[in-house]
Parts: structure tokens; sequence; C-alpha cells
């Protein structure tokens, strides 16, 4: 023993130090001798200044080899000694650095003692079906692992071993997870997913749901808790979740026909659980109820929570969990295909809403005490407590909905006005009679003798202007009673329904609060702004191909326009404010301005129909020949028919003053045309004149003809001798016609020196240049031509 430590020591140096303190020892107390010997030579020498010369030098010497000693053991210590010590350090150095790596293979013995404990403490658990207590040996294990390919900074081949064992055991353990959430929840889904719109493919959907009993084991939460300690479980109930929505709850909100049924029953094996179907109904109704939806809704959620969802996993329930998951979706559907469709259409039965808003309350409250869900107030119940805002915006919706549908709808559908048409107004509620003289203070009001009259009055309505503050100016002065009515026409149906669409969303909106009425005013100003827009787009087509819709629509317009100007009058008491005015005055110039434009697009294309027809005649030029003839006598013969067809078109469609202007003004067009092409021949023998003739004729004879704007023909007979009234040009038209078969006395009679007819109808150039046309050049051609210049 002695010997290895003395090899020991000898290694680290420790001999050699010892050595190297020995002979420092007898230096030290060498030169304390030498001091004394010193001190007391000079002791002698200042005392006896006869020393001995020898004996200093001696004293001389042996100092120098005391130096001498000492410079070599400092060139030991300094080589020697250092070098051993820098050699012990490193020593010292790796033992420490083995002795850390001892430590980290105890630690990663430990580790995977710890590994080897878990995994079999997992294994226990798992054949005693103790799947929480698994789960977190599992964990353990994990842990472990995790702990040494920490400690290890080179991979370490066991590792790979034991990350491939912690995946089997994993997913061991989640296989059997997966196993028993199955028993707890199984689904019978319908085979085709992608078809869901039958009522009927629902009525295959079921859920089971297990029960806990003697026949099932291990008990419902531990599975839930396992799941949640592998962090499987929301994963679970999310899926679960979108299943519950989409072939259960959601199918419940849409299809009002469908039926929840919750049975109990017993599988062969003894298991108990709880069935979850569908049965269907006869409902013919296009919405369920929300009362009704709430408890099909409760149905369904409190068998989830009775079992399996009643399990409490960490500081949240399972219940809990799914109302989070599903909650904001159940909501959206609920408001979106149901409590839309419940808010009342009328205000009068807005007051049985309460029953809404008290049922969607106690779902809530339910549905808090299930724990599903944790919030006070929820988007649900608020959109049930703001009906009155929703009934406004819907009822707003509808109404512009509506008047759309009947703006694209068939307007060939047409009702006769006549002049006694009256608008139905409903009374307004009666208002404080300070507010009533606040809100027409300054306004010129216009009364009626009759009362109940509408708008368009009556034949013989006496009415009155009064002026501002109810003080009469003189004498009441009487108005026709016709002064405020329309004209006899046919408009159509869609437009009559649209003006009583508007009169009857006013009048409903009249006893309203004042913010819903004001609201409910601008969607009725809407509607006509609407109209504007829809009818000339969406009926295009028809407007310019039919004359016939083109004079509704243009009846259509004048109709709107002229009830706009007093809709105003009789709504605004009720919606007249400081700020807002009830006034539709101002939509009237586009009403009119849309009825103008259609029709007069109408008569554009008229009239080129007419043009178009009349430029087959080859200029009535060369009527001698049989063909040329045959061809103008069928121009103008078709232009008198086409006149003739829109006539029968409009007879009973366009007023009678309306009738005559349109009329007389395609009538003018084709008797200009023939004008301007007959000026137009530079040579006309007597034969063509003949001809030419002949095809005015027809037209005079029957161009007053369609001039028949009511079936009496009595009532016809003052039109047809007006003739000149609604035709620009027919005075010079029958003039023409005249000249084509006059004697050159005849047209200087007629001419009468720029005083007679013929020189109101034509320019002296135009008869001249007619005279040129119809006589050959004599003497009494050019005296007659120089009869004819212009008047003065």
């Amino acid at each position: 023993m002695s010997s290895f430590v003395t090899e020991v020591l000898a290694s680290s140096g420790k001999l050699e130090k010892e050595d190297l303190m020995t002979k420092i020892s007898k230096l030290t107390r060498k030169s304390d001798d030498i001091k004394a010997e010193a001190t007391y030579m000079i002791k002698r020498e200042y005392d006896n200044f006869l020393p001995s010369y020898d004996l200093a030098e001696r004293l001389g010497r042996e100092v120098e080899g005391m130096y001498k000693e000492i410079d070599d053991l400092k060139d030991v210590i300094e080589n020697e000694v250092q070098q051993d010590l820098n050699k012990s350090v490193t020593e010292f150095t790796r033992l420490g650095a083995q002795l850390g790596r001892t430590k980290v293979v105890l630690s990663l013995c430990q580790h995977l003692v710890e590994f080897d404990n878990a995994l079999k403490d997992f294994q226990k658990a798992m054949r005693q079906k103790e799947y929480v207590v698994a789960a977190e040996q599992h964990g353990k294990a994990q842990d472990a692992v995790a702990k040494v390919k920490k400690s290890c900074n080179a991979e370490v081949p066991l590792l790979s071993v034991l990350m491939s064992e912690l995946t089997i055991q994993k997913e061991t353990l989640l296989y059997h997870l997966g196993d028993e959430w199955t028993k707890m929840v199984t689904w019978t889904l319908p085979p085709n997913t992608k078809e869901l719109n039958s009522t009927d493919v629902f009525l295959g959907v079921k859920l089971h749901l297990s029960r806990e009993g003697k026949a099932y084991e291990p008990d419902l939460p531990k599975v839930l808790q396992a799941l949640a300690v592998r962090g499987d479980l929301q994963r679970k109930v999310k899926q679960f979740a979108q299943l519950l929505m989409k072939y259960v709850l959601r199918p419940l909100i849409v299809h009002p026909s469908l039926v929840v049924e919750v049975s109990e029953q017993q599988s062969s094996s003894g298991a108990e659980f709880t069935a979850v179907g569908f049965a269907s109904r006869e409902s013919s109704a296009e919405h369920r109820q929300p009362p009704e939806l709430y408890r099909q809704i409760l149905i369904v959620l409190k068998a989830l929570a009775e079992h399996p969802f009643n399990a409490v996993v960490g500081e949240q329930s399972v219940c809990g969990m799914l109302g989070g998951l599903i909650w904001e979706e159940l909501s959206e559907n609920i408001i979106q295909d149901c409590l839309v469709h419940s808010i009342p259409a009328r205000s009068n039965e807005l007051d049985q809403y309460a029953e809404v808003i008290s049922e969607t309350k106690s779902l809530e409250s339910c549905l808090r005490e299930l724990g599903y869900l944790q919030e006070e107030a929820t988007e649900l119940l608020k959109y049930a407590q703001n009906y009155n805002r929703h009934f406004i915006s819907r009822k707003c919706q509808d109404v512009i909905v509506e008047a759309r549908r009947l703006m694209t709808s068939d307007i060939h559908n047409t009702v006769k006005i006549s002049p006694s048409y009256k608008l139905s107004l409903p009374p307004l509620p009666r208002s404080s009679a300070g507010g009533d003289k606040k809100k027409n203070r300054g306004a010129v009001v216009v009364k009626s003798e009759s009362p109940g009259s509408g708008p368009c009055g009556g034949p013989g309505l006496p009415l009155a202007l009064e002026a501002p503050g109810g003080q009469q100016q003189g004498v009441q002065q009487q108005l026709e009673g016709r002064t405020m009515t329309l004209p006899a026409c046919q408009i159509s149906r869609p437009a009559q329904q649209i003006l009583e669409l508007a009169v009857n969303t006013l009048a409903e909106a009249s006893d309203r609060s004042n913010t819903s009425a004001i609201q409910i005013l601008y969607a009725v100003r809407n509607i006509f702004q609407l109209f504007c827009n829809v009818v000339p787009t969406y009926h295009e087509e028809s407007l310019l191909k039919l004359p016939q819709l083109a004079a509704i629509h243009h009846n259509d317009c004048m109709f709107l326009a002229h009830h706009l100007i007093t809709l105003g009058h009789h709504f605004g008491p009720a919606f007249t404010t400081d700020y807002t005015v009830c006034s539709f005055v101002d939509l009237v110039p586009s009403l009119r301005r849309q009825g103008t434009r259609c029709f007069i697009s109408q008569m554009s294309v008229l009239k080129g129909e007419i043009l178009e027809s009349l430029s087959t005649a080859r200029d009535f030029s060369n009527l001698e020949d049989a063909a040329n003839a045959e061809t103008a006598n069928k121009a103008v013969r078709q232009v008198v028919l086409q006149l003739k067809r829109v006539g029968r078109v409009w007879q009973e469609v366009l007023p009678i003053n309306i009738y005559c202007k349109a009329m007389g003004t395609l009538l003018n067009t084709a008797v200009s045309e023939l004008i301007t092409r007959i000026l137009a021949l530079e040579d006309i023998s007597s034969e063509e004149a003949n001809s030419l003739h002949g095809l005015l004729e027809h037209v005079l004879v029957e161009g007053p003809q369609i001039f028949t704007p009511v079936l009496d023909e009595k009532e016809n007979r003052r039109h047809q001798e007006e003739v000149t009234v609604h035709v620009a040009r027919w005075m010079a038209f029958k003039e023409l016609a005249m000249l084509l078969l006059a004697n050159l006395n005849d047209i200087l009679n007629r001419w009468a020196e720029g005083k007679g007819p013929l020189a109101l109808a034509f320019t002296y150039n135009e008869v001249k240049g007619l005279i040129r046309a119809l006589f050959q050049n004599t003497d009494r051609r050019a005296a007659a031509l120089a009869q004819i210049g212009p008047s003065f």
C-alpha cells in the first residue's frame, strides 16, 4: 500500500515538493548561521578593527555559494516543479471530466429505469383497461425519453429503439381509446352524403350513445379523461360536433317536417344505449317556428348531456367543449333559417313576438344549466330582442323584393282607367292638434268638400284653396271637377299593384315610431326610383319591338307620376318631421321622362318602318311602267296598313289626346315623305300625274280613318275631321294632290299672288318646280312661272 501511495505521490510531484521544502529550510537555517557569523564578524570588526582577513574571505565565499544554491533552486522551481504542476492540473481536469461522464451515465440509467417502470405500469393498466393510468404512465415514459434525448449530446443507438417502442405503445393506447369512443358514440349515416336536400335522406340517420352500466367497462368518464390526457379529446369532440351539425341540428332547422325521436335500447350483449333518430310528419310550412325548433334542439342536447358528455375533464366539461364548438354556427343557422322568417310581416303582429323572445331566453337558460353555454347574452337572444329593427329591415326588403317582382312580371295584363278612378287611401291615425298645427304651418292646403275623395277627385268636385292659418282668401274659387283626374287609358296591372303596395306600406308605417316610419318612407321612395331603372332594362327588347307595350309603359309612368304629386300630401302628417318631409314630387319628372323617352323610342322605330316602306317605291318615278306603278301602290298601301295596325293596337291603350298626337305624327311622317319625293321629280307625265294622284287620294281617304281612338264611331268623327290639327302637312298634301290634276289657271288662282292656300302650303320655288315637272315648256308655262314669285 505504501509503495502504491509513494508511486501516486511521486507521479503527482509531491515528493519533489517535499525535497524542495527541505532544501529551502536548510538554506534558511544556513543563512541564519551566516547572518549570525556576519554579525559577529562585523561586531568584532567595529569593536576590534583587527579582524582576520582569512575569516572574511571564507565568509564571502560561503555567501557566494549560498547565492548560487539559491539560483539553482530557483531554476529547479521554475523549470521542473512548474512543469509538474501543469501536468497535475491536466490530470485533475481529466479526472473531473471522467467523473462528469460517470454521472451522465448514472442519470441515463436512472431515466431508463423510469422509462422501463412507466412502460410496465402502462402495460399493466392497459390489461386492466385503466386507460387514465395508462395515459399518465405513457406520458411519464415519454418524459423519460425526452430527458434521455436532452441529456445526450450525441446520438445514442438505444434512443431510436426507445422512440419506436414509445410510438407503438402510443398507437396501441389511441387504438383502444378510439375503439372505446366508437362504442360510446356510433353514427349511422346515409350512403350518399353529397345529396342532403331531401327530407327522406335524413330519416336513415341514427346516433347511438352508450350508457354506463354493468355491461360497459371501463367507465365513460375515464375514457374521456384518458383522451384528454393524450390530447385527443378536442379532436374527437370537434369531429363529433361537425357530424352533429351536419346530420342532426342543421336538418332540424332547414326541414320543418323532421321530428327528433329519442329511445332507450339494449344491445344483445346487455349494453344500454340511447338512440337518437328522425321521424317525418306532414308539414306545409316552409320554415319551422322558433319555439318548436328550440324544443327539438333541446331534446338532442339533453340526450347528449345525460350520457356520455356529462363528464368533467380538467376545469371544463365535455358539454362545454361541445357547446363552444357548435354554438356559433348553430346560432347563425337559427337566425338565418328560422328567426329571420319568424319576424312578422305586418306591424299588428309584432305583439305576438314576445313569445319568441321568451322561448329564446328559456333555450339559452337550459343550455347554460346543461353546461353548453357560459355567456349570459348571446347573438341569438340579441337578434330576437331587436325584432323591431329587424321587422323594419325585413319590411323594407320585402317591399323592394315584391316591387321588383311586379316590375319584372308580364305587363300585357292591363287595367282600364276611367276619369272616375279613385285611389283608395286609408285614413291616418289621429295626432295631437298642436302637432298638426305645427306641421301644417306655412303650407297651402287643398281641401275637399267631399269627404273620402282621393287625389284624383271626381266629377263635380268643388275644391277651395285655403291660405295658411286657416283663413280663406275671399270667396272660394271653384275648380273644374276633372282638374285632378286622369284621362281614360289602360295601364298594366303590375303598375297598379306597385302603387297599391306603396300606399299600403305607407299606411301601415304611419303608426310606427318616427325612426321606423322614416326608414319605410325611404324604402317606398326607392320603389319608384327602382321602377325607372328596372322596367326599361328588363323589358327593353319588348318595349322596342311591341308598340302596345311601349304605350302601356308610357301610361304606367304617367299614372305613377300623377299620384305621386298628391301622395305626399296625404301621408305628410304621419311622416313629416323637422328633418324629413314626406314628398314624392321630386320623383315625378323622372317618371315622366322615362315614359316619354320610351314612347319616343317606339315612335322612332315606327317612323323608320314607314320610311323604309316608302323607300321601296323607287322614288315614285317612271310610273308609266306597270311594275313601277304596282311597286309604288304597294308601298303606299303598306304604309296605310302599318298606320292602321298601330292604331288598332293603341286604340284603347293611350289617352285620346296622346293617341291623336302620336298617330298624327306618324301620318305626318308618311305625308311629308310623299311630298318630298314628288317635289323632287323633274318630269311628270300626265299618266304619271294620274297615278300619283291616285296614290295620294288613297292616303287622303284612308288617312283620317286611323284617328279612331275609341270604339264609338260618333266620337271618332270629330277626331277624323280634325286631321289638320294633328297632321302638320295635311293641307300641303291635299294641295299637292289637287295640283297633280290642275291646269295652270287653277294653280295661279290658288296661288293668288302669294296669298292663296297654295302659297301657305308651298314656297314659290317648290310650286315652280312642280309646274316645270307637270307642264311642257310653253309660253303659257313661262307666263305662269313669271306670275309666281315671293310674296311680300
